[in-house]
Order: C-alpha cells, then structure tokens, then sequence
C-alpha cells in the first residue's frame, strides 16, 4: 500500500515538474520574443533567405486581385528591389512580410490612404511600448519559412470535397458492431474486429488525399488567435483595426471546435491527447467527417479572412517602414499631388542601398537625358530617382531631404539581357521592354519611365535614329521619362523635348577620380580612350584610336591605321 502511494506521489511530482517546466519554457520563450524585438527596431535585418522561401513571399502579392497600376516584374529587376525590401523587412510574422512585399508592389494613388499610413507609422515611431507589444504577438505567429500561409489557404478554398456519407456509414457500423457485443458477445467481438481492420483499410488512402491541407489550419488557426489577441489590446488610436479584427474573428467562431479532431490527430508531436485522437480517426474517421465542412466554413468566410489578413498585415508593415525609418535617419516625408503633368523635384536624394551616398538635387518638368562616361553615376541615378518615386507612393517615405511630385505610374528599362530560354536576343528583349512603355502613354496617369542606353542591343546608326524617335515619342507633358545614353549626337536632336544633364570625371596622371555629381548641360569629355591607358594597354593601341576618333570628328568618316604601318 505505501510502495503504491509513493509511486503514485513520485508519477504527480513528474507531472507538476513538467507543468512547471512548460510554464518556464513558455515564459522563457516570451522574453526572448520581446528582447529580439527591442533589439531588432531600427538595425538591418540579420535574416537571410534561400530562393524558395523568398519566392513564397511574393505569393500574397500574387493571389491578390492584379491591377495595371503595379511594379511590373521588369520594373522591379531592374531596381533591385528585392534587395530594398529585405533591407526594410524588420516584421515578424509570414504576413507581416508578405504584406510589405505586396505593398511595395503596388503605388498608391489616393492621398487619404498615404495619409493614414503616415499617421500609423508616426504613431509607432513614438510608442515604443504599443508597438513591442504588438510586434511580440506578430513573432507569435511567425514565419513559415519555404511555404506560403496564402497558398494554403487559398488551396483549402478551392479543394473539391465529397460528402462523407461512406465514413458517417463507416461510424454507424462501428457501433452497431460494438452494441451487438451486449447481445451476441462472441459474434460482436467478432464483427468489431472486422470494421475495425476494414475501417483502418479505408482511412488511409482518404487521408492520404487531404493529408497537405492540415497546415491550413493550423495557419488559419494561429491567425484566429492572434487576432483574438490584439483584438483585446486597449489602444484607441488603432481601434478601427482592432474592431474590423474581433469582427472578422467571430465569422470564425466555431472553427476551431469544426477543426479539433482534424488538426489534432494530425499534430507532428503531442501529448496523450494527440495519441488517442490519432488513433480514434484511424477507427471512426473523425477528422474526415469533419473535413468537408472545414471548407465549406472557409468558402463561407474567406472574405473575413482577407480583412484580417489585411488588417495584421498593414499594421505589422508600418511598424517595419517605422523601423526603417529610424534604421535610415536620412530621410523625408514626400509632398504628393494630383496633377495631369508630370512633375518631380527632388533636393539631396540619394539611393538606400548606398551606405556613403553623393547626394543630388534635380527638379523635372520634362523628360531629362543624362551623359557621361561608364562608372560616372549615370545608372545609379536613374535608380535612385526610380526607387524613390516607388517608396514615395507606397511606404510615404524618401531618401532625400526634400522630395515633391505628383502621381505617377512607375516603368523602367535598365538591366535587361538576352532570353536564352526564349531564344531573342538583347535587342527582341529590349524592343519589347520598350513597347510595353510606349502602350502606357496614352493612360490618364502621369508616366515616369526610366531608360538606361536606349537601344544598346543595335548598330549606331539605327540606334540613333529609332531612339531618337522613341524618345520623342515619349516627350508629353504627362510624361517624364529619365534616359542615360552614350550617344551625345541624341542631346542635340532632343533639346527641344528633354533637359540635358551630365557626370563627368576627372583624370589625373594614372588614375580617374569620380565625384559622382550631377551637372546641368550635355558631357562635352571623352576620356574611354585614356582609360585604356591608365588600364596598360599598348601605346600604338591608344594613339591610333584617338587619330581615328579625331578623324571622324572632322570628316565624318572612318579611317583605321594599322599598328604595323608605323
């Protein structure tokens, strides 16, 4: 009798140490959420990122309702601008981030919307304890890695169910089975043994079937509760938000019970309580039961799905762009107008990838061509202003100490090469990176186009001629186009539609300093000649190239020496 009341006190002492023990791990865990949180606001991201996890951001972007009014994926290559939302990616939670991304991928056009994203982003610069409080329930969620939430949602959405008729016949014959034991033990026990191995036969293939569809609730899941958590915060400034949260969170208010045999037999680890319900589905079929009305619950409410995806993620975005903000120091808040021309002026802007910028100031009415010699800054600038203009409309922010303009819609044509799985070259991937510009001119919306070495990918005399028209053809008062070029003779046959602006550079004995400044006027330096010489190539190489040149320059004609007629 003691021997069987000491083992039965030594299996509770286990049980409450473990208790006490869960209750350490999940205070111990809290507090690490909360210290890489304090110490994460305003410092760049450490995170890094195979191809496959950050694919499965874009997804969020993706599923979304498509509008013409976005950063086309060109646009988007050809600024880097994957790198500028990893550098500005301080959220917490897969929709945190996916939100930011898609945010950035689509410019904002509606004054009201950028001035609530300034108020909440001001307000979380200055409440320190408000946002840590809701970044900590956002880590709560987390990331789901190589996955996308949105992907599982959305397939859950869309799976095709049978009615589970042949299960709820499977559960009616289990019990009539297990009834008959009382009246025919023998012949009961018997009948039982078999619908349980037939029913065991059965479960498996079917499970097999919505087997990928348990993290989808899980997802869904771990969303409910997290707003049922921020939906209990006491802050009145983001009250509209928290009242759409609790609202759209009691669409969903039996979930969790329609999901409980589901999910839990399912769990990947558990206690007791996941073993028998894995094992009471494998005989009964509980969780497939439940599975039609799963989707049919989330069919119902997808849209509340969506605004509380909405909701977490717009919150969870302006407390990272409140966080780049104090990363970046640097900064300022666009003035944006309606306006049916095109108008930009910028003073001090510089790129945020760029961690000791030249800053430069340029104030555009019309189209702008920039010269100047390769690694003179000419690209560089063309992204900065490119990159600038898509954070004005979308996270309200710009790197610059003043920055004005009105709405634009955003294309570039930079950093383009062959397609070889296409099979077109340069100048097929370049014509149509092109055209896709020119079919925007005729929108309602201001156009701001950026293009680096028109026509690169053709000789000089067709370049010359087709650029020339091409960006004529873009010279209209809605539209402001940035174009660097080589080709000084465009300067000349384009003054009347495009200000000329240049960087030059400066060669001193054996080297060639940049300033990387920006200067009014075409470039009037030809200096790729004597960087051959500063680089050591042969003397006879060098001066018959500046004969030829100096040649062409005064007769319009080629002419080469050779090196051996000396």
């Amino acid at each position: 009798m003691n021997e069987t009341i000491a083992a039965i006190g030594v299996v509770l002492a286990a049980f409450f140490l473990f208790i006490i023990f869960a209750f350490y791990q999940n205070y111990k865990n809290k507090q690490l959420r909360k210290l890489r949180v304090r110490k994460g606001y305003g410092k760049l991201p450490e995170r890094e990122y195979d191809l496959t996890e950050y694919e499965s951001i874009s997804h969020y972007f993706r599923q979304k309702e498509k509008s013409k009014d976005i950063i086309d994926d060109i646009t988007w290559n050809d600024l880097d601008m994957d790198s500028i939302f990893i550098m500005m990616n301080h959220t917490w939670s897969t929709i945190g981030e996916s939100s930011l991304y898609n945010l950035l991928r689509r410019p904002e056009y509606s004054q009201e919307t950028l001035a609530e994203r300034e108020r909440l982003i001001q307000y979380f610069q200055n409440h320190e304890k408000e946002r840590e409080k809701i970044s900590q329930l956002c880590a709560e969620i987390g990331k789901t890695g190589q996955y996308s939430i949105f992907d599982y949602i959305y397939n859950l959405k869309d799976v095709e169910t049978e009615k589970p008729w042949k299960h709820y016949l499977n559960l009616c014959l289990l019990i009539l089975a297990l009834g008959s034991i009382f009246i025919q033990p023998q012949i009961g026990i018997l009948a039982l043994i078999i619908m349980i191995s037939a029913s065991m036969g059965t479960y498996y293939g079917a499970k097999k079937k919505i087997e990928p569809y348990v993290t989808s609730c899980n997802c869904l899941l771990n969303m409910l509760k997290f707003s049922e958590k921020l939906g209990k915060l006491s802050i009145p400034e983001l009250e509209r938000y928290f009242s759409v949260l609790r609202e759209s969170r009691k669409q969903f208010g039996s979930f969790k019970r329609k999901t409980y045999f589901f999910v839990t037999g399912s769990a990947v680890s558990g206690g007791p309580e996941t073993i028998i319900i894995e094992y009471a589905n494998y005989v009964f079929h509980l969780d497939l039961i439940q599975f039609p009305g799963i989707v049919q619950e989330l069919k119902k409410h997808i849209s509340d799905f969506e605004k509380m995806t909405d909701t977490i993620g717009l919150l969870e975005s302006m407390i990272a762009i409140a966080s780049f903000r104090t990363m970046m120091l640097d900064y300022t808040v666009p003035v944006l107008k309606e306006s049916k021309k095109g108008y930009l002026k910028a003073e001090n802007i510089y790129h945020p990838m760029i961690t000791e910028p030249v800053k430069n100031s340029i104030t555009a009415k019309r189209g702008v061509l920039l010269t100047g010699s390769n690694a003179s800054g000419k690209s560089t600038f063309l992204k900065t202003v490119a990159v600038n203009a898509i954070l004005a409309q979308t996270i309200h922010t710009c790197m610059a100490d003043q920055y004005e303009s009105c709405f634009f819609r955003i294309y570039s044509s930079m950093a383009l090469r062959d397609d070889l799985m296409g099979q077109e070259s340069y100048y097929i991937v370049e014509i149509k990176s092109l055209k896709r510009i020119l079919d925007q001119l005729g929108e309602d919306k201001p156009l701001l186009c950026f293009v680096d070495e028109v026509l690169r990918g053709t000789n000089t005399v067709e370049r010359i001629a087709a650029s020339s028209q091409i960006l004529k053809s873009m010279a209209s008062d809605h539209v402001i186009c940035f174009a660097a070029t080589h080709d000084v003779e465009l300067t000349h046959l384009l003054q009347e539609e495009y200000d000329n602006y240049h960087f030059q550079e400066e060669v001193k004995e054996n080297d060639i300093l940049f300033n990387y400044r920006l200067y009014p006027g075409r470039a009037t330096s030809r200096n790729a000649i004597k960087l051959l010489g500063i680089i050591g190539y042969d003397k006879n190489i060098i001066q018959d190239a500046e004969k030829a040149a100096e040649r062409f320059l005064e007769t319009g004609e080629w002419k080469l020496e050779s090196n051996n007629q000396k």
